[in-house]
């Protein structure tokens, strides 16, 4: 499928009432067409990996086609030019999730990614950063624990950023790693006492948030 196919198609399935749906769950509606995750997967599917056709649908800045190119990329193509570049560009946390988690966290540099952009300013940056960690727990199967600890001093760092999208991620990257074995449990128990011991509403809401999920993990 080509790119006037591909938009075409994607104009031929949009839905204005799911698009209000979506705005409730804080997805943000512009240039957005309301088609289900689950369509966009299936359109991939039949699409197959296509980076060059991926390039043109995120230039398209159409929100669905934005999904679609994370869904049809190639992560061996990808360059740090590009994850740059799409990640400024991230303006919906869905999109920084799908883009992440369905590609990014393929790329031989997801680490050096993970730590840059979690010292970034803009709001979906920054989140792209902690869900790249959160990501990289659940994908990455060869990770040593030594490799995933390193995100622990970055979580403790920014767990006072109240910021809706990013506190949810810094939480999300915590529970992550620490439901990925006991050993990391253990430590990311310990990790999310010192933050609910913080004198700082956020940090508490993201520590009491994890342990909740935590401690039922490995003790029941």
């Amino acid at each position: 499928m080509n790119y006037d196919q591909v938009t075409k198609k994607l104009e031929s399935l949009k839905n204005p009432k799911n698009v209000e749906g979506m705005a409730r769950f804080g997805i943000n509606p512009k240039n957005t067409l309301g088609i289900s995750i689950y369509v966009l997967r299936s359109l991939a599917k039949e699409i197959g990996k296509d980076h060059k056709l991926a390039l043109q649908l995120w230039r398209s800045g159409i929100h669905e086609a934005r999904i679609l190119a994370a869904y049809i990329d190639d992560a061996d193509k990808v360059t740090e030019k590009q994850m740059d570049e799409w990640v400024a560009d991230f303006d919906s946390w869905d999109i920084c999730d799908q883009v992440i988690s369905n590609l990014f966290d393929h790329t031989p540099i997801a680490y050096k990614k993970a730590f840059e952009w979690s010292k970034r300013k803009s709001e979906f940056e920054k989140r792209a950063g902690f869900v790249m960690m959160a990501a990289l727990a659940v994908h990455d199967k060869g990770a040593s624990d030594a490799k995933l600890k390193k995100f622990f001093p970055v979580i403790k760092r920014e767990v006072m950023d109240e910021r809706n999208f990013v506190r949810k991620a810094v939480n999300w990257a915590l529970r992550q790693i620490g439901k990925r074995n006991q050993n990391l449990n253990k430590e990311a128990v310990k990790l999310a006492m010192e933050i609910r011991a913080m004198d700082n509403k956020t940090a508490k809401w993201i520590a009491i948030d994890a342990l909740k999920e935590l401690t039922n993990k490995y003790h029941h």
